[in-house]
């Protein structure tokens, strides 16, 4: 599993939109430049949020973006699996995979099932409130 540029720039618009939701609808340009993304690469990724109803978008003077929940109601996990193909450690785990010929004598097939849930249960685990807390010893991560 390799998470794409539009996951982590998904993950990083989420948690700018929770840190700021006081200041009620964020232009889509404060967001670009607070993230350092670009804004035409950020409406696509926007756009994917706005149609899975996680934020709502307002059009004209005062407009922008806010999350539609609490950011403890948005999950990691969630948000990946809106913006990658896959989230499966390996082909035959994919969603609407063929079924593989040596299924039944596959050694390692427990091991990617287990690998695949932990990796959903972790996802799963984490919010974009989690998120938006900063580590005290200073080593604050970018995603």
């Amino acid at each position: 599993m390799l998470v794409s540029t539009k996951g982590r720039y998904s993950l990083r618009v989420m948690i700018d939109l929770a840190e700021h939701q006081a200041d009620g609808f964020i232009p889509l340009k404060v967001t670009a430049e607070r993230q350092e993304i670009s804004e035409k690469y950020l409406e696509s990724i926007i756009k994917m949020l706005v149609k899975a109803n996680l934020v709502t978008g307002l059009r004209g003077k005062g407009g922008g973006y806010k999350l539609n929940r609490a950011p403890d109601q948005y999950t990691a996990g969630s948000i990946l699996r809106l913006t990658e193909e896959t989230l499966a450690p390996v082909a035959c785990l994919e969603s609407g995979a063929a079924a593989c010929p040596r299924v039944a004598d596959c050694r390692t097939l427990p091991l990617w099932q287990g690998l695949d849930k932990v990796i959903a249960d972790y996802l799963d685990s984490v919010t974009v409130a989690d998120l938006m807390l900063r580590d005290t010893d200073g080593n604050d991560y970018v995603i």
